[in-house]
């Protein structure tokens, strides 16, 4: 090896390249973010080939005084940090100082700019190898345009890596509508090959900001999607932004947009409160859709942890992480029926204002244009004769207003103390059988609901039942149109909602084990268990230290009793360890619960009467996350007036 010698200015911006520059995306990404911390309002973004041959950004910024454009094209050159302390408590997109030196050592770049005490404008350049910036005067307005040409045009082995230019400018068509999604207050312009391919205004109301979404994202986005704005004024947290209906999932992570003070991040503590707030409600393999904004004190979040700054380091994580999930699992426990029905759609219905499905009828498992996951057939199909629930319905044809009809266990059987729950929580664990559970369950549903007055001021989001289909849906009027309704669905999502509640009001049981159970964790895991003994004690276990990385577990939930104790606690320790916290207790009696709640709810083929039907609709839109069932499917589906005379022409 030769000897140690400092590596050539040239070379190490190149090696900085490197981390900064990856393709021309990665260009547009860094010369935005300082046209943003300059203040501009309007940015123009000309490329051609995708960025490769050029890209041209011009904004109505501050502007660069003379004397310190040669000074930008220098590593670490920044206005935006002075001390230590500002880079504890970074509020501007960059600060390094590395993105044009980086970009100019590996093409051709121009700087032009102008401030608005300056009578001209001046330029300066820099290309490649040479670096050595020639400024002279130069015609622009306030404001600033950076030119990048030829990119990687002096390192052969990078430009070889690049994409088709199609594929390039996708990548950075996608940095352009994460800058607009942040910055509502912007007009952002886009050129490709001199074909306008976006341009957006600057919004400032609500209404304007959800077209600017709808016009990035798609219209089925926002037809689908909740707004929330939640703020916790004892830590300092906002969160707030547009989350898609549990329905509207996706079968990639392709609609998340998570912005952390105007910083679009991808950060696992975030992508982990939000997979579990949906948790209950998304069918397996999908994902959900949102965009969001968080806002805290800069000095509780690092954003000096990455080259490219896409993720960051909350100094709180876990009070984050907690904040994300309750804000965002309240807001989807508190979605109805009536959220998705439009008010007064009935009066429109003519017009062509369909109203918003919360599922569309197609083939299984598709994804419609809009990306909203579409149900098909329910595989639970069977006899009335292969399951009977000890409390079955028997049509009795004497229901009166006020009283069960019939024997509403059968409907509405759901476990009304937490004592009961946790008895058949074991008796389940114990058995191992889908009929074990539903024997004992305790038939204590609400009586059944009258059907109210004919008045349109009081008829509810889900309508009246008129009719059942082949035992296994229920159709409902409305007044947008039809409501079909999957029963089994349905009801088991009202059973499990009722048994988690009525498991949550009382304390989790545990029972001691007759051989206590050890296990070999990290030091690290092992010194959690030891800081946070009340945690495990209110998730039922109760572990001792036994050495400097073993751990013995000597009392589990009694609902767990036959589950596998040390993986659960060794997941606990994990997502501690990760993400401050852990569901992962919570997570198994809730998935008990769910398999209970599926065998003991009403099955197809169980014929129900009118009153029955109508109480099942009157449940569902007092229950949470009755859109869907526990595994995620819809639960029903609603077809506007107008959308059935379509299908048969009328008007037409």
């Amino acid at each position: 090896m030769s000897r140690i010698h400092l590596l050539s200015p040239q070379l190490a911006n190149q090696i900085a390249a490197g981390e900064v520059v990856e393709r021309p995306a990665s260009v547009v990404k860094e010369l935005l973010e300082n046209s943003l911390d300059a203040g501009a309002t309007k940015i123009d973004v000309d490329v051609e080939q995708g960025g490769i041959k050029l890209i041209r950004l011009r904004d109505n910024g501050g502007g660069i005084e003379k004397g310190d454009l040669a000074l930008a094209l220098s590593r670490h050159a920044t206005s935006k940090i002075l001390q230590l302390e500002d880079l504890e408590a970074v509020a501007s997109l960059g600060f390094r100082g590395e993105a044009l030196a980086s970009i100019s050592s590996v093409a051709r770049l121009t700087l032009t700019s102008r401030t608005k005490d300056q009578e001209a404008a001046w330029q300066v350049r820099a290309e490649g190898r040479d670096m050595e910036a020639v400024l002279e005067p130069a015609a622009h307005p306030r404001g600033t345009t950076v030119e990048v040409r030829d990119l990687f045009f002096n390192t052969p082995a990078r430009r070889k890596f690049m994409k088709k230019d199609q594929t390039e400018f996708r990548h950075l068509e996608e940095v352009i509508k994460r800058m607009a999604l942040s910055r509502f207050d912007v007009s952002f312009n886009l050129q490709h090959n001199g074909r306008r391919v976006q341009q957006l205004r600057p919004v400032d109301s609500e209404q304007a900001r959800e077209r600017r979404l709808a016009s990035l994202l798609g219209g089925s986005f926002i037809e689908q999607a909740v707004h929330l704005d939640v703020s916790a004024e004892a830590s300092g947290l906002r969160l707030w932004g547009w989350i898609g209906l549990p329905t509207y999932s996706r079968s990639q992570a392709d609609q998340q947009y998570f912005f952390v003070n105007g910083r679009i991040i991808r950060d696992k503590v975030v992508t982990h409160a939000v997979r579990q707030a949906y948790s209950d409600v998304l069918f397996h393999g999908r994902h959900p859709a949102f965009v969001l904004y968080l806002e805290l004190d800069p000095a509780l979040v690092d954003v000096n942890v990455h080259p490219t700054k896409h993720e960051v380091r909350f100094r709180e994580s876990r009070l984050v992480h907690d904040f994300i999930f309750r804000t965002l699992h309240r807001v989807i426990g508190d979605l109805r029926p009536k959220d998705a029905v439009p008010a007064g759609a009935g009066e429109s219905a003519g017009d062509g204002a369909g109203a918003p499905s919360m599922a569309m009828q197609s083939s299984p498992g598709s994804v419609s244009g809009g990306g909203t996951f579409s149900q098909g057939r329910m595989p639970l199909y069977q006899s009335s004769g292969s399951y009977q629930s000890p409390g079955s319905y028997q049509s009795s044809g004497n229901y009166q207003p006020g009283q069960s009809p019939g024997n509403y266990g059968s409907y509405g059987g759901a476990a009304g103390s937490a004592s009961a729950v946790r008895d058949q929580i074991s008796a389940y664990a114990d058995l191992h059988t889908p009929a074990a559970p539903a024997q004992g369950l305790q038939n204590v549903g609400r009586p059944g609901m009258p059907m109210p007055e004919d008045d349109a001021e009081k008829a509810p989001p889900l309508g009246y039942a008129i009719a059942q289909l082949h035992g296994v849906y229920v159709l409902a009027q409305n007044e947008v149109g039809l409501v079909l309704v999957d029963m089994h669905a349905a009801h088991e999502r009202i059973v499990y909602e009722r048994m988690k509640t009525a498991w949550d009001e009382d304390r989790v049981r545990s029972q001691p084990l007759l051989v206590p159970v050890s296990l070999s964790v990290s030091e690290r895991e092992a010194d959690l268990a030891e800081e946070q003994p009340e945690l495990f004690e209110r998730l039922g276990f109760r572990l001792e230290r036994m050495g400097a990385d073993t751990l013995t577990v000597r009392e589990v939930p009694v609902s767990l009793a036959k589950a596998d104790a040390p993986q659960l606690v060794r997941d606990v320790l994990a997502d501690l360890v990760v993400f401050g916290s852990s569901r992962r207790i919570e997570e198994s009696i809730n998935e008990l619960l769910g398999t209970m709640a599926c065998h003991g709810a009403v099955r197809a083929n169980r014929q129900l009467s009118i009153p029955e039907m109508n109480a099942l609709l009157r449940d569902m839109e007092a229950t949470e996350r009755s859109g869907q069932c526990n595994h995620g499917r819809p639960t029903w589906t609603q077809l506007s007036m107008h959308e059935l005379d379509k299908l048969f022409l009328r008007g037409q």
